[in-house]
């Protein structure tokens, strides 16, 4: 980062900060003037355009943009590309534990960089470590032996081994239910499918909104709650869609709404966990695109097929 970086005050006017300036000519190249409060700390961020065509007399804090994306100074080169990338700014300030403001780090970092990736493979190493990987391409990293490969990718595969046999061992817990109702069963591909494609969706989200952020516990409740919301809707109209076909099919309707709760709770479940999962792993410093789906799809196996069952015994008896 260059700490060099010029600091507007936030209790100046806008034609105060514009005197300034042209009293004290910035030594650094300029994209976007930052501005500080107390101590150094960054309050907002003002775009040349808006400086430029903003009253005189306006105040910097009404003219600022407040709570801009900042860097952490502890953050990586990967976690700077990857903001960059997904918020298209020219320029990140970067701040401490108490956000002072203590350097910028602008977008020539990267396109000096990219300059020098002369082939394929050089650009394909690049997007690894941004976490893009290039269509056409079967491994991420063409000379990684089978061997290798096997040993990164099995220990997050063998969650799924667990949670498969896990859900069989459940299903044979409930025999005597299956046995009663042996049309039960004939509903698990779906029932399953459904949850672990909303677990997919909410993984996929999650980890795009966590590249190169750290996860905000403050606004978890409220993720929490809207994604339990939307799990629930689009639960009930898969449940209600799946309940009505086992009705007209069956003629059973204890079957029909076993199936409508069982795919509503399910899926607003894993709904849930494919948020909380994600958070969890970056929390504990893994990369959750690489083992978020499958501990996500584990457990969303094993919670269905618990909510499902349960239910349909209940219901039975």
């Amino acid at each position: 980062m260059r700490r060099e970086c010029t600091r507007l005050r936030a209790d100046q006017t806008v034609g105060a900060a514009l005197e300034w300036l042209q009293a004290n000519p910035p030594s650094e190249r300029i994209v976007y003037f930052y501005v500080v409060g107390g101590e150094g700390r960054l309050e907002g961020v003002v775009p040349t355009r808006r400086l430029l065509l903003a009253r005189p007399d306006c105040p910097l804090a009404e003219a600022m943009v407040r709570q801009p994306v900042a860097l952490p100074e502890g953050a990586t080169v990967r976690e700077a590309c990857e903001l960059f990338l997904q918020h298209r700014f020219l320029a990140l300030p970067v701040v401490d534990a108490e956000r002072r403001l203590v350097g910028v780090v602008d977008v020539e970092l990267y396109t000096e960089g990219l300059e020098n990736l002369s082939d394929d493979r050089q650009r394909n190493e690049l997007f690894q470590r941004i976490g893009v990987r290039v269509a056409g391409h079967a491994h991420a990293d063409p000379g990684q032996s089978p061997l290798t490969a096997f040993r990164r990718r099995f220990p997050w595969l063998s969650c799924n081994l667990v949670g498969g046999l896990l859900a069989a061992f459940l299903a044979g817990a409930f025999e005597d239910t299956l046995a009663r109702t042996a049309s039960l069963a004939l509903f698990f591909p779906v029932v399953l499918n459904l949850a672990e494609s909303v677990s997919s969706q909410s993984v996929s989200l999650t980890v795009h909104l966590l590249q190169g952020q750290r996860p905000n516990w403050k606004e978890l409740p409220g993720q929490l709650r809207r994604e339990l919301v939307t799990g629930l809707l689009l639960g009930s109209a898969c449940g209600l869609a799946v309940g009505l076909v086992a009705l007209a099919w069956l003629g059973l309707p204890r079957v029909a709404v076993a199936l409508l709760g069982g795919i509503a709770g399910g899926v607003a479940l894993s709904a849930v966990l494919g948020l909380t999962v994600p958070l969890v792993l970056r929390l504990l410093r893994l990369d959750p695109r690489v083992a978020a789906g499958p501990v996500v799809l584990a457990g969303v196996d094993v919670v269905t097929i618990l909510l499902y069952l349960n239910l349909a015994r209940w219901l039975l008896d």
